[in-house]
């Protein structure tokens, strides 16, 4: 099925058909809670050859129908950049991005999250559940591919308990539950069940039974076990024809095996993107993975500069428009420049405890260093006429994608497990790799650098 202009599906909620079978393939709509985020998941499909197209949080959701119309979409993706607004604020922004898939024909609504459920996971899931009056959904946190497996309920990254893990220090969301079953409870009144591993691996059927099970327990928000890419596979054949999933991207990997294939999608077909100029790369990321990247980039030969915490709190514009001279510099001379923030434990602990000391609680501090790094960024950029664009960490790229008015992107290729290069397009278009900061192993930067430099040329 080759769909030119979205079109009105049946929401589709039964399981016809024998395993093996395709199933009726939906017009996707998913709803993610931060930029990364929706490119994490838009790869999953981009890469089977859909159109993936991610629209940000400042679209005119009404608007959202007409701009489809006469362009090939498979997949609406709404970044809500929700993750760190109060739990009733993202209530209401998933609730008004739900409708608009709706009235855009949606056929499956994904409720997608970060693969260690931080942000305001149990208010999402239920404002998605209340707009399309639903009552059950399988959610799935697991993503073997990027260290992140499920074993009774309890989160593991690369090994270690979530709450033993880097996300244990996280600044905003500090993941210190390692059960998400229990963590998920806290968070809604609706009632969280799970589907363990030993019936994942018994197959569809098993799996379709223990849904069975689970509804007439009253489960609205069943988490499956996963700790492989078969564990994927096998959820992904039970539930080909839900109408609603929840959780990390990595089941998406698995459904278009599942569904009518499509023909493939080439949204850089024509277009040329050629400029002297070197890549860009804007770092914000407080993870060790960003840390181990920008120094694998350094070492590699690129241009790195350092936004001061105290600079950027004490003289935002200031320290943006000095370090925006000097990236500009070094991308004019054709050299690959990294901005990033000062991320080590110690200086992040300092940051805070000096915005602490200027009324600023530690959101208003990520939020403050992420707009100077944005502005860094735009001001490079249109000094440069610059076509290529790398940012690491959630808040850094949906900052930055604000400062260019960025309010849709389509995906192109996924880079490393979950990580894609995207296309802005519009008068001046912009390739992009908008990277979740822990994510992507440490020559990340330098290969993300090398796929853009070859894109469009």
């Amino acid at each position: 099925m080759n769909r030119d202009t979205p079109r009105a599906s049946d929401p589709f909620g039964s399981r016809a058909g024998e395993d093996g079978d395709r199933f009726p393939r939906p017009l996707v709509g998913v709803v993610a809670d931060d930029i990364t985020g929706a490119g994490d998941i838009g790869v999953m499909f981009a890469k089977h050859g859909y159109a993936v197209r991610i629209f940000g949080a400042e679209t005119d959701l009404d608007a959202l129908p007409g701009r489809l119309v006469g362009r090939r979409t498979d997949v609406i993706i709404i970044d809500t950049d929700s993750r760190m607004d109060q739990p009733s604020v993202a209530y209401e922004k998933v609730r008004r991005a739900t409708a608009a898939l709706i009235r855009a024909g949606c056929g499956l609504f994904w409720k997608k999250t970060c693969s260690v459920f931080r942000g305001n996971v149990g208010p999402e899931f239920d404002a998605l559940f209340d707009e399309l009056n639903h009552r059950f959904a399988l959610a799935v946190a697991a993503f073997p591919k990027n260290g992140r497996i499920t074993r009774g309920g309890v989160h593991y990254v690369h090994g270690r308990l979530l709450a033993e893990s880097e996300f244990a220090r996280d600044p905003v969301h500090p993941r210190t539950e390692s059960n998400l079953v229990v963590d998920l409870q806290r968070q809604t009144s609706r009632k969280v069940g799970l589907i363990a591993l030993d019936v994942i691996r018994r197959g569809p059927q098993a799996i379709r039974s223990a849904v069975a099970g689970a509804q007439v327990a009253g489960v609205a928000y069943a988490l499956c076990d996963a700790e492989t890419q078969e564990d994927l596979a096998q959820i992904a054949r039970a539930a080909a024809g839900e109408r609603v999933l929840l959780g990390s991207s990595a089941l998406a990997e698995e459904l278009p095996a599942v569904w009518e294939p499509v023909a493939p999608y080439q949204p850089l077909a024509g277009l040329r993107l050629d400029d002297a100029n070197g890549v860009l790369a804007i770092a914000g990321s407080v993870m060790p993975q960003t840390r181990a990247q920008v120094e694998a980039a350094a070492a590699a030969g690129a241009r790195v500069f350092t936004l001061a915490s105290e600079d950027a709190l004490r003289d935002p514009t200031g320290a943006a428009e000095r370090l925006a001279r000097a990236a500009a510099d070094g991308l004019r001379g054709g050299a690959n420049v990294v901005v990033r923030s000062e991320n080590r434990p110690d200086a992040v602990d300092a940051a805070r405890a000096l915005g602490a000391s200027l009324g600023m609680d530690g959101v208003a501090v990520s939020k403050r260093i992420s707009t100077v790094l944005a502005r860094v960024a735009r001001l490079a950029l249109d000094a440069t006429g610059a076509r290529r664009l790398i940012t690491l960490g959630g808040d850094t790229s949906a900052a930055v994608c604000r400062e260019l008015g960025i309010d849709e992107t389509v995906v192109l290729a996924e880079i490393a497990p979950g990580l894609p290069s995207s296309l802005a397009p519009g008068e001046r278009p912009l390739l992009l790799v908008l990277k979740s900061g822990s994510f992507g192993g440490p020559e990340f930067v330098n290969d993300a650098i090398a796929h853009l430099s070859a894109l469009g040329r």
